[in-house]
């Protein structure tokens, strides 16, 4: 199909609004949502391993639940759900629980076997020394794990730029709801919602680059 005069100057004045929305909106609640749900990970994996069957049973039905279900749903759940029960939640922080909750269910996962990776001899070592096991965890076995777990998380971190493109269906005004008010006032569907693809393409190519210098980095430090 030939792209005419009026085509290119549609993606040229509809790019900066999107690589604006993308910058200013997308990455910061992609980068928000994943602390957040770290945090839950972490939380999360060592209620598993803990040998309290109450927390471990908790945080597998918790992994169980958000594995098992869509993420836009878990995000049509969380705004348009809650007000059911008297909740109700403006869209950005609808879609930074939505997303926190679903990083965590997954990231989980990951955080328990970088933790259980670790050789049971460097939990010896540190009992035979007189730490706690709380101290333990904190300044030996943590930071082990944080090496095993940086490239399935860096993972996915990229994934969750990417799925942040759904939150537009709560009107976050991000990369795709850009994307679809430009292609919906100029009826260039096709050309516009291929800038879009391209835009989250780069973005996942800068965070791919950082994701490679972070290994190489922890590499060197493991190798010395």
């Amino acid at each position: 199909m030939p792209v005419d005069a009026d085509t290119w100057q549609l993606v040229l004045s509809s790019f900066w609004p999107m690589l604006l929305a993308g910058v200013t909106v997308t990455i910061p609640l992609a980068l928000v949502s994943f602390v957040i749900g770290l945090v839950l990970a972490i939380a999360a994996a060592l209620m598993r391993i803990s040998g309290n069957r109450v927390l471990s049973g908790l945080a597998r039905a918790y992994i169980s639940v958000i594995r098992g279900t869509p993420l836009l749903v878990q995000i049509f759940v969380v705004y348009y759900g809650l007000p059911q029960i008297d909740i109700r939640l403006e869209a950005w922080p609808a879609a930074v629980i939505a997303l926190s909750l679903n990083v965590g269910g997954y990231a989980a996962e990951v955080i328990r076997a970088a933790i259980l990776s670790v050789p049971k001899g460097q939990w010896e070592a540190a009992f035979t020394v007189g730490l706690p096991r709380a101290t333990a965890l904190r300044r030996i076995i943590l930071p082990q794990a944080a090496r095993v777990s940086v490239p399935p998380l860096s993972n996915t971190f990229i994934s969750l730029v990417k799925d942040t493109s759904l939150v537009a269906q709560i009107t976050v005004a991000e990369l795709f709801l850009a994307a679809q008010r430009i292609a919906a006032f100029s009826s260039e569907f096709l050309v516009v919602y291929i800038e879009a693809a391209v835009i989250y393409w780069l973005f996942c190519l800068v965070l791919s680059f950082g994701q490679d210098r972070i290994e190489r980095r922890l590499d060197r430090r493991v190798a010395h």
